[in-house]
């Protein structure tokens, strides 16, 4: 993944997210998330208008919760999809493999299957093994298709071209089987110039953002 991409991967990219869940009590919540990712190792999601100061900041090693522009939450740990999605193909491939072991995954154990029509790698778990916390890469362009856990399965559909790189529009998030958020990318754009202030969470209400 690094050494097919490394020097031609985007950047940056922006976009305009519409989150719907699926409610256990049968009603659906659409929202408008707006995304930023810096790579490698900054992912910000601002949960409604940017000026509400809502949203969520993942680094490579730490996660910040804020509303109204304030911190309400910090905890160690980042993101593992930071390093799969975007992350893998622009920094070191030590740095990615220590990430991911240090998020649960068995990189020992890998074989060959097939989804979604397309032929993929699976890594962190053995032959009809899908209870192990694992991915699934596609074995042609090499991008992420599928996260899978004990509960959770996040999958990645109708990757098309953004810059250097590639990005899936579409994204189903399961739980115990059942779908309970999709996501939607519009206005995808890579290579904008970021502020770096964008991603300082103590700079989340007065950084200058892309989105109006």
């Amino acid at each position: 993944m690094h050494d097919r991409y490394a020097g031609h991967w985007y950047r940056t990219l922006t976009f305009v997210q519409t989150t719907t869940r699926h409610l256990a009590s049968g009603r659906d919540t659409v929202m408008t998330w707006y995304e930023s990712v810096s790579v490698p190792g900054k992912l910000r999601i601002d949960i409604g208008p940017p000026a509400d100061g809502n949203g969520v900041l993942y680094t490579a090693d730490s996660t910040y919760r804020l509303q109204h522009g304030a911190v309400t939450k910090a905890v160690a740990g980042g993101n593992e999809l930071l390093a799969l999605a975007f992350d893998v193909y622009a920094q070191p491939v030590d740095t990615t493999l220590a990430q991911l072991r240090r998020a649960g995954f068995d990189l020992t154990k890998s074989h060959a299957d097939a989804w979604a029509g397309r032929k993929v790698w699976v890594v962190g778990a053995a032959q009809g093994d899908t209870v192990a916390l694992q991915f699934w890469i596609d074995q042609e362009r090499l991008v992420l298709l599928r996260q899978l856990g004990p509960t959770v399965d996040a999958r990645f559909n109708n990757y098309q071209r953004a810059g250097g790189g590639w990005i899936s529009p579409d994204v189903d998030l399961l739980v115990g089987g059942k779908l309970v958020q999709h996501e939607q990318y519009f206005q995808i754009t890579a290579d904008r110039a970021l502020s770096d202030a964008l991603f300082d969470p103590h700079q989340w209400t007065t950084a200058p953002h892309w989105a109006p």
